[in-house]
Parts: C-alpha cells; sequence; structure tokens
C-alpha cells in the first residue's frame, strides 16, 4: 500500500456538496470511507499478484478499479474484480452479526451496514468500469479478443447511463426527486466515453529509496528453481529488502540475480512464464546480437 497517492473525481465534490446541502453529510463521509475499504480491497490481492495500485481516484459510488491489469489472465482479473465487493459485504455481515450481541449499536451501524451493501451489489453490475464490468468485459476479451471487448463494453455503459438517466427522469416525473440517480448516470457515462485509465494497476518492484537505504535496508537472498514463474517469484519478494535471487537447475546455480536485475526481469516478463523461460529468451537474444 506504499507510494499510492489519492485523487478526487470532480463529480464527488458535487456529490459531496449534494449530501451537504440537505444534511447527509455523516451519510457522504461513511460512504467515502467504504469507498476507500473497497479499493483496499482491491489493492491487497492486486498485491498478492504482484502488483499494486498507482492512484486510488475517490468518484461519487466509489474508487472503482479502471486499471490496466494487462497481462494478467481473466482468473487473476476476477479475483482483483471481486475483492473490493467481498470486502463490503464482509464488513457488512460482521455488523449485522454484531447486532445480535449488542443491539444498542444498530442505530449507529445501519448507515454502515447499508452502504457497504450497496457498494457491493452497485459495484457487481456489468458497466465498465465497475467491478462486474471488468469481470464482464474478462468474458468477452476472451470471446472477441481486446478491441472489441472494450467496445462492447463501452457501449453496454452508454446503454445502461441511459436506462439510469430515465429511471431519473421518471423518479422527477412522479414527485420521487432522487439526485443520485443522476450523478450515477453521469457517472457512467462520463466514464464509458473516456478512455483514461486512471487507477492503473503497476508491477510491485521496490519501495525503497535514498531515505529508506540511509537507515539501512536488509538484503534478502533467495533461491529459485528455474522452473518458477514470475507470479511466484513476485509472492517471494519482501518489497522493502534489497533483494537477491539465485537460480536452480537439478541443484546446480545457472544465474543469479541482483535487485535491478529482478526490477528488469519483472518488468520485461510475462508473470506466468518461468524464469527458465526467460533465460532462454536472453540467451536467444544475444546469440542473435552477436551475430
Amino acid at each position: 500500500m506504499v507510494g499510492i497517492s489519492l485523487a478526487i473525481h470532480p463529480l464527488f465534490f458535487a456529490l459531496g456538496l449534494y449530501y451537504a446541502l440537505t444534511g447527509g453529510i455523516f451519510l457522504f463521509i461513511i460512504c467515502a470511507v467504504t469507498a476507500v475499504v473497497h479499493e483496499i480491497g482491491h489493492s491487497l490481492v492486486a498485491q498478492s499478484l504482484g502488483y499494486r495500485l498507482n492512484k486510488i481516484v475517490l468518484m461519487p459510488f466509489g474508487a472503482i478499479v479502471v486499471g490496466n491489469t494487462d497481462g494478467l489472465n481473466f482468473i487473476d482479473q476476477t479475483k482483483i474484480a471481486l475483492a473490493g465487493p467481498i470486502v463490503n459485504l464482509c464488513i457488512a455481515l460482521v455488523f449485522v452479526a454484531s447486532w445480535w450481541v449488542v443491539p444498542e449499536i444498530y442505530t449507529f451501524t445501519d448507515v454502515v451496514v447499508s452502504s457497504n451493501l450497496s457498494m457491493a451489489i452497485v459495484n457487481l453490475l456489468p458497466i465498465f468500469p465497475l467491478d462486474g464490468g471488468r469481470i464482464t468485459f474478462g468474458i468477452l476479451g476472451n470471446y472477441y479478443g481486446y478491441e472489441k471487448a472494450y467496445a462492447i463494453s463501452k457501449i453496454m455503459g452508454l446503454v445502461f447511463s441511459a436506462i439510469i438517466l430515465t429511471i431519473f427522469v421518471i423518479s422527477v416525473i412522479a414527485k420521487v426527486l432522487n439526485l443520485s440517480l443522476l450523478f450515477f448516470s453521469a457517472f457512467v457515462f462520463f466514464s464509458s466515453i473516456s478512455r483514461e485509465r486512471e487507477n492503473k494497476y503497476v508491477k510491485i518492484f521496490s519501495v525503497l529509496d535514498k531515505e529508506r537505504l540511509k537507515s539501512g535496508a536488509i538484503v534478502k537472498r533467495y533461491a529459485v528453481d528455474k522452473d518458477t514463474t514470475i507470479k511466484r517469484l513476485i509472492n517471494l519478494l519482501d518489497t522493502r529488502s534489497v533483494n537477491e535471487v539465485s537460480v536452480y537447475d537439478n541443484g546446480k546455480k545457472i544465474a543469479e540475480y541482483s535487485q535491478s536485475g529482478i526490477e528488469k526481469l519483472i518488468e520485461s516478463a510475462d508473470i506466468y512464464s518461468t524464469i527458465g523461460q526467460n533465460l532462454s529468451k536472453q540467451s536467444q537474444n544475444l546469440s542473435i546480437s552477436s551475430e
């Protein structure tokens, strides 16, 4: 979670102002905290896969993962997408269970439960870039390829935006004004027409910096087999230490990676490939250059 910056979408301020003017600022604060917790769920699972968030952007209906998870397979992308809603559902269940033990806290925690349930349900809608949309995008990508799946996801977002806006208009006609629907429609619309990926995932290398090294850092050495995948290697590494890796083949050392060598390997490699496969590629590249 180190090195993640926080940004705020303009619609978030607009929704906050609406809640402040209507006396719902406490609810808005709870929803904002819920959004951050939701995003932490995504970030922790992504970190276990060797990725981390570059930035968290607070939006009117959550800190939505719009990140670039290129290189991750559909199963891992789904794990990241589901992590946020699962965290929200777990929090809601914990508080609901606590009502049986300490019913007096219901008055203070019912908002927490409702905001977490809402966050989970809304984010499971098949709208890009919501979590449900990312899962749908992964499914479509397996059948139609990245570009076509991306276009279909965007079109679905525009359609849902129109549907939500229609529901808002109906609520106005029925004199049951719900401005949240208008904000939600605007959020989905602008997300659908935007090609930005503000919450981009980046591969984890190290969080070492000059100031940390001034105080001294631990050097950790690892011994792995050449059939170890890059993904497994990433999970082994300690981002707060200087890492060194020795690679073995049938008990014989065949390669040594320093911290900078590990970073170059992770940056250039497919995380599902093995270290041995990348060593072979390096050898082939050296042979071609020498010719």
